[in-house]
């Protein structure tokens, strides 16, 4: 049987946790969430609940933000990324498709 926590995105950790777990300030998780950089769930009662795919994004950010980088130019990295991912699957879906 497969339990949340075994799912990477699985909304589990409260904005506490998180900072905890990553030595951050909770006033910077909502921040990146602010900026849409790292928006994660919310809960019933509309507190953030991170997955631990968002913790590895939050740690993501953390290292580019201490490289001196904008939350602005770290979030279009971070779509640039995403879309590259995705163009990535269409291009394997399609050399699937090709073979068969």
């Amino acid at each position: 049987m497969r339990l949340p926590i075994d799912d990477d995105h699985a909304p589990l950790y409260t904005v506490g946790q998180v900072a905890d777990m990553l030595g951050v300030q909770p006033a910077f998780l909502r921040r990146l969430d602010i900026e849409e950089v790292v928006q994660p769930a919310r809960s019933d009662g509309g507190q953030r609940r991170y997955s631990r795919s968002e913790i590895g994004r939050v740690q993501q950010v953390w290292t580019l933000a201490g490289e001196g980088m904008t939350l602005a130019s770290i979030r279009r990295i971070l779509e640039l990324e995403a879309e590259v991912a995705g163009l990535k699957r269409k291009l394997e879906t399609e050399r699937r498709r090709r073979r068969h």
